[in-house]
């Protein structure tokens, strides 16, 4: 397996707190400040109240494959420009930015790989590329991994941290919803499984086509999971929301999600459901 560089966190400055020069991290939940090291040798979870910190779409792979076994599909697509969209800066070039800043050339990594032993096909979302934002690449890389299954009736499982669609190539992001959510019919009619993990945030188009839509659909412990933020639902139906609305625990309690994997047992999680649907 090729070996992915060590950009396990990404960690806006909202949620990092540094005293001497990075050595030391401030958790944003609990509040208690502790050796940066001690985040990332638990996996980016804090080690005293358990709040989860993003891992990066590399190390996510590195956490829940076979070792040696991941094959990259569908390197070399780049999002074209259908509105000439600028906001101050063309939309290539923001795209390039992206690249350059991120190493990666959209939001999704995709690839066939092993997971205990069992072929899957996978997708993990990368928050760090424009927000995961999906536009025609993300899309298509989805469609394509969806296609492959049904192909070669392997399960698939894809990993989505997103802001939804991508702004900036207007109704061409919308029409990934569909397209999405028409490949995963076409999988589900051929009857190969598709576990759908949920992490923070899964908002927006993402939430709102594929993501939620798994055979099992599986989050994070606290991930942000649903269409429209609370303020802009407040803002249109003029009502206080519940306290931990659209938590990855207030879905599960009302019935949207199957369950909560905390992160140190997901691949074991997923290795479990994936034995329940394939046999």
């Amino acid at each position: 397996m090729a070996r992915f560089e060590k950009k396990s966190v990404e960690i806006s400055a909202a949620e990092k707190r540094t005293l001497g020069e990075g050595v030391f991290r401030r958790c944003e939940k609990c509040g208690e400040t502790l050796p940066a090291d001690a985040f990332t040798r638990n996996l980016e979870i804090c080690p005293r109240c358990g709040q989860h910190y993003r891992l990066s779409a590399e190390a996510w792979i590195e956490l829940l494959i076979d070792p040696g076994s991941w094959e990259e599909l569908d390197r070399g697509l780049v999002s074209g420009d259908p509105l000439g969209f600028s906001d101050g800066t063309p939309y290539p070039e923001r795209i390039r930015q992206s690249m350059r800043k991120t190493g990666l050339e959209d939001a999704i990594l995709t690839g066939r790989a092993r997971l205990d032993g069992r072929a899957i096909l996978l997708g993990v979302f990368a928050f760090r590329f424009m927000g995961g934002s999906m536009g025609s690449v993300v899309g298509e890389k989805v469609t394509r991994l969806f296609e492959r299954g049904v192909e070669h009736r392997e399960p698939v499982v894809i990993l989505s941290s997103s802001g939804g669609a991508r702004m900036q190539e207007g109704v061409v992001s919308l029409m990934q919803m569909a397209k999405t959510v028409s490949a995963l019919r076409r999988l589900q009619e051929a009857r190969v499984p598709f576990v759908s993990v949920l992490l923070n945030p899964t908002t927006g188009g993402v939430a709102a086509s594929f993501a939620l839509l798994g055979d099992v659909n599986v989050a994070e412990p606290g991930a942000l999971i649903g269409f429209a933020g609370p303020r802009v639902i407040e803002n249109t139906i003029r009502q206080k929301l519940p306290e931990g609305f659209q938590s990855a625990e207030f879905l599960l309690e009302h019935g949207m999600i199957d369950l909560i994997a905390e992160r140190r047992q997901m691949r074991a999680t997923l290795a479990r459901l994936l034995d329940w649907l394939v046999g």
